[in-house]
This record gives C-alpha cells, structure tokens and sequence, in this order.
C-alpha cells in the first residue's frame, strides 16, 4: 500500500507547473493531502437509515468500546439527526455489558430494551425490534457480543443475528490504536459479514489515523465515524479530507468550530451578551462556560485541533482535570460569592481556599484571572464579542 501511494504521488508532481505564488514544497504537500483524502474515500459517508425502523448492528471485538459506541451513536442520532433511537442489549454472554449499556442509555436518557437472564441474542434482538415498531422508536441500535480473539463462536452468532435482523447498517467497531490488528479485524468481520461501514475508536491524543488508511484501502468499506474521547459528546462523523489534515500535521479547525456549535446556545448567548455589557458576568457564568468546554473533549485533542499547535504539544503532558481546581474553588462560594464576584474579600478568600482544599494563593490567582477576563469582555462587548455571538451558527435542535 504505502509503496503504492509514493507512486502515485511522484507520478502526480511530476511534471507539474508550479506557480510562482507558489513553492515546490507547498505544492507537494497538496498533491499529498489530495491523495491521502483520495484513499479515505474522498468525503463523509452518511448512514443508510430507511427502515422502519432503521437497524443499526455493532460489531467489534473486546475493548474496542463498542457497547460505549453504541451509546455514542444513540446520543448523536438524537441530538443532531433528531431521530428516536432505542438501544438493544444482545450481549447475553455478559450480564456486566448489558449494565453497562443500561448505564449508558441513562446517561444519554435514550431507551434500552433489557432482557434480564436472556440466553438467546437473536431473540432478544427481534423483540427489541418489535417494540420499537410499537412505540414508535425509529431506530433500533443492536449491541452484540465480542470476545478477546475473533473465533467461530462469535461470528457465527452475529451472523445469524444479521440474518434476523437484516440491519440497514453493520458497523464494526475497531480500536485505532492496535495498527495491523485493527486491518486483520476488519478483513476478517467483512468476509463473514460484509459490513457496510467501520468506526475507528481512540482517536485522539497522538493518534494520527494510520488504521483510518490501511482499513479503507484493505478492506475498502468506508469509515463513518469516529471516537475523539471518552465523554458521551466525543463522537465525530470521519471526514477523509479533515483526517489528511491530521495527519499531515495541519490540524483540524472545522472540526473544533463544529464542536463548538453543538455546544452553543442562542438564547444563553444572548443572555451572556446582556450579562457582559452590565459588567454582571459571574462565577455561575464562569462555571457554566466551563462545563461546554469541557463537553467538547479532552484539552490535548481539542488543541491539536488549532493548526501549528499540534506539533507543538505533541509531547506535554495536558492535565485534564485543570479545570478542577476551579470549579472546587466555585463549589466552595456561597450563592451570594457566585453572583456578587466583587464582594469576595480576603476571609471569603480563605474560608473558600479551606472548603476546595486549595491554597489562598491559587484563590487570590484565579479571582485575579477573573477579574481580568471580565473587564476584558465588558470593554469590547459593545464591539467585536456582541458581533460575534450574533453571528454564531445557530445550534440545530
């Protein structure tokens, strides 16, 4: 494959006119992007979800998150695709999975169908369906079993759970950090199942997205999305041309700005942008804002995300938990502190530094910060910050 690829790269630059605006190493780098998004597939592919209702089967060995991909998936079809998912729970082998998807769809507050001391799978997985036609579910989402190491058992199992469901989609579920395995995984589960698509778990931190060109071109399905993290939120539609980015180094900053629209509110912004004019911003405000960031993923990933950062931060160790501290120190605030910044003298300081086991000296810097930052936003908030939040993308509902 990788021979292959240099091949076909040279024969492209060869021979190509460069502009003067332009030099031979940008060039080259564009005719190696172009190629890398050429072999991911080119774009996004979306789920086919005509039935009714709509089967979606998983797939996947042991560990490589597949019961938490299926809540992943419940919650992103419900949020951004306004669908009615209900998850079904077909790992009768371990009683510890099915907990952990019943855990999971309360987290993400979609529906589970549960069977309790069931033995068949495909039985389970037709009533799950069944009463998605009844209640008016739209999709139903079928999380199997996975085993250590791909054996008979197994893909026999899911075979015949496939032919009772005849799913709309199958997605195999593989770790993107285990490399040559996360190809032989997915040969092996496309022979016996003919998947229609992979998702690609673990991708973040210094994972670059190897697995994501060696499965498209071995097993030429295509990759539909991908996990970014370990929060319910960190699942990503894979967009090939974006992941070239990634790989090359160029970061990946549409896929940070879509983040940060799903987390987005209008009316909260408005109410902000009233808040900042008046100079009433405050630590529910400061902590609230905390919480979408956090929501977004980790801070490693999200700052690889920012081109020329990446490699930057490639070998720091990002706490996090930073924003711990913090929001201990907000915990620690009477209702009053928390909206009445400016009354917070030197004894609340000490009393708060006591109740977030921190010191007085981190109080007395984040207070600082604080302050800082809300003169900061009230001094342009007739300007440039009330413009911006205006001209947000509104979040879809």
């Amino acid at each position: 494959m990788a021979k292959n690829f240099t091949d076909t790269v040279k024969q492209k630059a060869l021979g190509q006119d460069v502009l003067t605006a332009v030099k031979p190493s940008q060039l080259m780098v564009k005719i190696v992007h172009d190629e890398l998004t050429e072999l991911m597939g080119g774009k996004a592919t979306e789920l086919n979800l005509t039935g009714r209702p709509a089967v979606i089967l998983m797939a996947g060995l042991n560990g490589a998150g597949k019961t938490t991909m299926s809540g992943k998936l419940a919650l992103m079809l419900k949020k951004q695709m306004h669908r009615r998912p209900l998850l079904a729970a077909c790992d009768t082998f371990r009683p510890a999975a099915m907990e952990q998807l019943r855990v999971l769809a309360e987290q993400v507050d979609v529906p589970i169908h549960l069977e309790l001391g069931a033995t068949d799978p495909v039985q389970v997985a037709q009533n799950a369906i069944m009463e998605a036609r009844a209640k008016n579910y739209d999709t139903v989402i079928v999380d199997t079993a996975g085993r250590q190491s791909i054996d008979e058992e197994l893909m026999l199992q899911i075979e015949q759970i496939k032919a009772a469901c005849n799913p709309d989609e199958t997605l195999l579920v593989v770790d993107a950090m285990t490399g040559q395995d996360a190809v032989n995984t997915a040969k092996t589960f496309n022979e016996r199942l003919e998947i229609d698509g992979v998702i690609l778990t673990k991708l973040d931190g210094d994972t670059r997205g190897g697995a994501a060109l060696s499965i498209r071109t071995v097993v030429d399905k295509p990759i539909k999305f991908v996990g970014t993290g370990e929060k319910m939120e960190a699942l990503d539609v894979f967009h090939p041309a974006r992941m070239a980015d990634r790989i090359l180094g160029m970061g990946d900053i549409v896929s940070l700005v879509e983040r940060a629209q799903q987390q987005f509110d209008e009316e909260e912004a408005k109410r902000l942008e009233k808040k900042i004019k008046k100079n009433k911003f405050d630590y529910n405000d400061f902590y609230s804002q905390i919480q979408q960031v956090k929501r977004m993923g980790n801070i490693k990933d999200l700052a690889s995300m920012i081109p020329g950062l990446g490699k930057q931060i490639k070998d720091l160790d990002i706490d996090d938990n930073a924003f711990k501290s913090v929001e201990a120190m907000i915990g620690s605030m009477t209702p009053y502190e928390r909206e009445h910044p400016d009354c917070i003298n030197q004894s609340r300081k000490q009393r708060i530094a006591k109740g977030s086991g921190t010191s007085l000296d981190e109080v007395n810097r984040i207070t600082k910060q604080f302050e800082q930052m809300r003169k900061m936003m009230h001094a342009i908030s007739g300007g440039n910050m009330g413009k911006m939040m205006r001209n947000m993308p509104k979040r879809r509902r």
